[in-house]
C-alpha cells in the first residue's frame, strides 16, 4: 500500500464499530494509504446491549481482529483502538447513543481533517485521491457530504426508495479539524469551530456537489444477513429509533422477498431493488472473494430470488410507478405541512384577538 504525497493534508479517519466482522480488516486496508491516523472506537452503547457481550464489546471477534491488524498490518503505527474502559467507563459500555463514541475519536484526532467512516462504508481509491487533491487545492473547504449507494444482498444489487431520495442517502462525513473544534452530535454528524460555528455554514461541498463530481459513498450496510439481523435487533430497542417491527421486516423483506417494495430497513416508505453495474471498491471485492474461498460463503445472502424478482416485468412496472409517484407524494406532504402551519397561524391569531377582546372588556368593566 502506497501513501499519498506528503503535501496532502493529514486526515484522521474516525470509525465506530460494534460487531464489524467480516469487514474490519478490509475497511482498514482501504483507508490505510490515505490516513494520517485511524482511530477506531469499539464497543456498544447501552441501546445495543442485546447484540453485545456482557461487558460491552463486540461478540463476533471484532476487537481481536482490530488488534491482529495492529500487530500484522500497521507498520506505520497509524491505528489506535479505543474502548469504553480507556475513557473511564469500567462497565465497558459507552454512555449515550454514539455521541460519546464519536467524541472519543474526535478529541484524540491530530489531523487537519476528520473523516468519519462506518465499518461497512468504502470509497473508490481514485475518489479518495480526488478528495485529498481537492482539500490540497482548496484549503478553505470546511466540510464535505457524500451521497451513498446502498448495496443490498450482494455486490450486484442496490436499494433505492422515497426515504433515500429525500435526503437520507446524504452523509456528512468529512470536516476540517483544529484545536478547539467540537464534535457536537453524531446524528447528524456536526462539527463546530472554536467560535461555535457549524462548519456546514462555511465552505461546504454538499452531497449534490460531490455526486455531480462522481464521488460516492459505497455503503454495504445491507450486504450480509448477519449485519441486517443485528441492525434490526438494535433499531427495535434503541431509544432514538424504536423501529417497531424491525425484526419482522428482516424476515419478510430481507431474508425473504415477501415485501419487495419495502426492501430498505426504514420500511415506512416505499423502496425497491435495482441492478448495479458500476465500479466497486477493491477491498469489498477482496472480502467477498475471501468469504467464498475460505468456506464462509454461508455468510452471504442467496441471490436466486433477487434475480427472479429483477427479471420480472411486474416488478419493473412497480418500480417505475413508485419513481413516478415520488415527486407527487413530496408535493402532497409539503402542501399538508403548509396547511398545518397556516392553521396554526390562524389559531394563534384568533387566540390573540380573543385575549385582546377579553382585556378590552375587562377594562370597560372597571
Amino acid at each position: 500500500m502506497t501513501s499519498p504525497a506528503p503535501t496532502h493534508p493529514r486526515v484522521t479517519f474516525g470509525v465506530i464499530v460494534l460487531n464489524g466482522e467480516p469487514f474490519t480488516k478490509y475497511t482498514l486496508r482501504s483507508l490505510y494509504p490515505y490516513a494520517h491516523e485511524i482511530i477506531v472506537v469499539e464497543g456498544a452503547a447501552p441501546g445495543a446491549r442485546n447484540i453485545a457481550t456482557s461487558d460491552g464489546h463486540s461478540r463476533d471477534g471484532t476487537l481481536d481482529a482490530l488488534r491482529q491488524f495492529q500487530a500484522e498490518e500497521d507498520p506505520d503505527g497509524k491505528v489506535t483502538v479505543v474502548t469504553a474502559e480507556h475513557d473511564g467507563h469500567p462497565d465497558g459500555f459507552w454512555p449515550g447513543e454514539k455521541d460519546e463514541q464519536s467524541r472519543a475519536y474526535a478529541h484524540r484526532a491530530t489531523g487537519d481533517y476528520l473523516w468519519q467512516v462506518d465499518i461497512d462504508e468504502f470509497y473508490l481509491a481514485e475518489d479518495m485521491e480526488r478528495v485529498l487533491a481537492m482539500l490540497t487545492a482548496d484549503p478553505v473547504i470546511d466540510a464535505m457530504t457524500f451521497r451513498q449507494i446502498t448495496f443490498w444482498g450482494g455486490l450486484d444489487y442496490v436499494a433505492d426508495g422515497w426515504y433515500l431520495r429525500r435526503g437520507a442517502a446524504d452523509y456528512h462525513r468529512l470536516f476540517k479539524w483544529r484545536p478547539g473544534f467540537d464534535y457536537r452530535t453524531h446524528r447528524p454528524p456536526t462539527v463546530l469551530d472554536e467560535t461555535g460555528r457549524d462548519l456546514r455554514t462555511g465552505r461546504w461541498l454538499d452531497a449534490a456537489t460531490t455526486a455531480a463530481m462522481g464521488i460516492r459513498l459505497y455503503h454495504y450496510s445491507l450486504l450480509l444477513p448477519k449485519q441486517v439481523i443485528e441492525k434490526c435487533d438494535y433499531y427495535a430497542t434503541a431509544d432514538w429509533a424504536r423501529r417497531t417491527g424491525a425484526v419482522e421486516w428482516a424476515n419478510e423483506a430481507y431474508l425473504s422477498l415477501h415485501r419487495p417494495f419495502r426492501v430498505h430497513n426504514v420500511f415506512a416508505h416505499p423502496s425497491w431493488l435495482e441492478r448495479y453495474r458500476g465500479p466497486r471498491p477493491a477491498q469489498v471485492i477482496a472480502m467477498m472473494d475471501d468469504l467464498r474461498a475460505g468456506g464462509d460463503a454461508g455468510q452471504l445472502r442467496p441471490t436466486a430470488d433477487i434475480e427472479r424478482l429483477l427479471d420480472s416485468r411486474w416488478y419493473a412496472v412497480g418500480r417505475f410507478m413508485l419513481r413516478s409517484l415520488d415527486p407527487w407524494d413530496r408535493r402532497a406532504r409539503s402542501a399538508q405541512k403548509r396547511a398545518k402551519r397556516g392553521a396554526r397561524r390562524v389559531g394563534r391569531g384568533v387566540k390573540r384577538r380573543a385575549r385582546s377582546g377579553l382585556r378590552l372588556l375587562a377594562r370597560r368593566g372597571t
